[in-house]
C-alpha cells in the first residue's frame, strides 16, 4: 500500500506546505491554508534509466500541421471573444460572480445551436430548475442532454457513450474524483479534475467549457491551477445596469483583446450589436460638464459620455472622485489642466463618472475627460456634435491614439460632425470635420473661448 502523508496547500494560489500556518507564504492570504493527504507512489522511471524518446521528439516545421476545427456559434458576440468560434478539442474556462449569467450563457449557447450535440453536466442544480430556466429561453437544438451528478467519472462515461461536440460543466467546483480524498472544490480536486477533462478534451476531439466560480476577492478559485490548465479563459463582468461583458483573458486560438457585450432581458442573455447606444442614448442635452469619447474595447470602438462636476470645497481637504475611470490618472489630468490651462482647482471638488457603469482604461479618452473638467469648470457647454480623442502627456501635449480610423468612422456613423484630436494623427478619412489639436491649451481656446 502507497504511503501517506499530509500536506497544506493554499486555496488562493496552489502554494504548498509541510505544516500549517496562518499565513500564505507565496501570496500573503491569511487562512487559506487546507490539509490534504498526498499517497508518495513512484509512478516513473528510477533515476538513472533511460527512457526511448525518439518517437516523441520532431523537428520543428517538419510535425504534422493543419487549420485548426472550429464551431462557429449562432452568437456573434460569443464568436468574437473567442475568435471565430470553439475549438475542437480546447477547454474553455468562463469564469464569473454568482448570478452574473454563465449559466444562462452556456445553457442557451446549446439550445441555440444547431448541427451540434449537447452534453450539460451540472452538480450545482437538478434537472426540473434547468428545464425551469430553459422554458424562458428560444430552443432550436433538440440534440442537448442533461446530467446531474458530481462525479468525475460518470461524466467521463457519458462523454464515451454520447459522443458529444460540446459539454458543459457546471460547475468545476462541484466535481469530485473518488481517487482523491480531498473534498470537492479543494485546489487538488480542481486541479486533478481540470487535467483529466483536458487529456479527455484532445483524445475525445470535443469542446468542453466549465464554469467556475470567483472567490470573494473576485479570483477564480484555485487561478493559478486552472488558468494555466485550460486553453481559453473567458471573465464575466457586470455593470451597474443590465448589461454583461464577456472579456477574454487568455486564448490559445485567438486574440484577447475582444470583449462581447450582453443585455440581460427576461428571455435570457442578448447580445448588443451597437454599444455606442448604450451610454450615449441620454447625451444631447447639452449640459455643462459632459463630453463624448470614442473609447476602445478590445478592438471595437464604442462612444461613451463623460460627466464631470467641480464645485466649491467646504472642508480642508477637496475631494477627487471617479467612477469608471482611474483615481490616479484623474489626479494627473487634474494637474496638467492647473499648470497649462490656468484653473485653480486647489479648493475645489472634482467628480468624475462613466455612464451605464463602464470602466475604461483606454488613454485616448483622456482629452475628453479634460473637455469635460473644462466644461464644468466654466458652466460652459461642450458644442453640439463634437467628440474628444486624444491622450494628455504631462507636459501638456495631445498624443495620438491607436486605432485612429476606426474611432473617426464610429463617430461619423453615429452623426457627430466634429472630431478633436491630437495634431499628430492624419486627418480622419470619415466623413466628419477634424478639429486638430497639439496641447491641452489649445482644447481651452478652440472649444470654450
Amino acid at each position: 500500500m502507497a504511503k501517506q502523508k499530509l500536506t497544506y496547500r493554499c486555496s488562493e494560489c496552489g502554494h504548498t506546505s509541510v505544516q500549517w500556518t496562518g499565513k500564505c507564504a507565496s501570496c500573503g492570504q491569511w487562512n487559506t491554508l487546507a490539509q490534504e493527504i498526498v499517497q508518495a507512489t513512484k509512478t516513473g522511471p528510477t533515476s538513472g534509466t533511460l527512457v526511448n524518446i525518439e518517437q516523441k521528439i520532431t523537428k520543428l516545421g517538419e510535425g504534422p500541421t493543419g487549420p485548426e476545427v472550429r464551431y462557429p456559434s449562432p452568437d456573434p458576440e460569443f464568436n468574437r471573444v473567442l475568435g471565430g468560434g470553439l475549438v475542437q478539442g480546447s477547454l474553455v474556462l468562463v469564469g464569473g460572480k454568482p448570478g452574473i449569467g454563465k449559466s444562462t450563457l452556456m445553457l442557451q449557447l446549446a439550445l441555440n445551436w444547431t448541427g451540434k450535440t449537447f452534453l450539460y453536466f451540472s452538480g450545482e442544480e437538478s434537472i426540473n430548475q434547468v428545464q425551469l430556466r430553459a422554458g424562458r429561453l428560444p430552443q432550436v437544438n433538440q440534440d442537448v442532454y442533461f446530467m446531474a451528478d458530481t462525479s468525475l467519472v460518470a461524466l467521463e462515461t457519458a462523454i464515451e457513450q454520447l459522443n458529444c461536440d460540446v459539454v458543459v460543466v457546471d460547475s468545476i467546483q462541484t466535481l469530485h474524483w473518488d481517487q482523491i480524498e480531498s473534498s470537492a472544490g479543494s485546489v487538488v480536486q480542481i486541479r486533478e479534475c481540470t487535467n483529466r477533462l483536458m487529456q479527455l478534451a484532445k483524445a475525445k476531439g470535443c469542446a468542453i467549457c466549465i464554469i467556475g466560480h470567483i472567490t470573494k476577492d473576485g479570483y477564480i478559485a484555485g487561478p493559478k491551477v486552472l488558468e494555466h490548465m485550460v486553453d481559453v479563459v473567458l471573465y464575466f463582468d457586470d455593470s451597474q445596469l443590465a448589461y454583461r461583458f464577456v472579456k477574454s483573458t487568455k486564448n490559445r486560438f485567438g486574440t484577447t483583446s475582444e470583449v462581447g457585450i450582453y443585455e440581460m432581458t427576461g428571455q435570457g442573455l442578448v447580445p448588443v450589436a451597437n454599444p455606442s447606444q448604450i451610454f450615449i442614448e441620454e447625451f444631447g442635452q447639452g449640459a455643462p460638464g459632459v463630453a463624448i469619447a470614442p473609447a476602445i474595447e478590445g478592438m471595437r470602438p464604442m462612444l461613451i459620455e463623460v460627466q464631470a462636476l467641480i464645485s466649491p470645497s467646504f472642508f480642508g481637504t477637496p475631494q477627487r472622485t471617479s467612477n469608471g475611470f482611474d483615481s490616479k490618472r484623474l489626479a494627473l489630468l487634474l494637474a496638467v489642466l492647473e499648470r497649462h490651462c490656468g484653473l485653480k482647482l486647489g479648493q475645489r471638488d472634482v467628480f468624475l463618472n462613466i455612464t451605464g457603469g463602464m470602466k475604461v482604461s483606454d488613454p485616448g479618452i483622456d482629452l475628453a475627460v479634460c473637455a469635460a473638467l473644462v466644461s464644468s469648470y466654466y458652466d460652459l457647454s461642450v458644442p453640439k456634435g463634437m467628440v474628444f480623442s486624444g491622450e494628455v502627456g504631462l507636459t501638456g501635449e495631445v498624443r495620438p491614439t491607436r486605432l485612429f480610423a476606426e474611432r473617426s468612422t464610429e463617430c461619423s456613423r453615429l452623426g457627430f460632425g466634429k472630431y478633436c484630436h491630437s495634431a499628430r494623427n492624419d486627418k480622419p478619412k470619415a466623413n466628419i470635420g477634424s478639429v486638430p489639436l497639439a496641447n491641452i491649451a489649445e482644447l481651452v481656446k478652440s472649444v470654450f473661448k
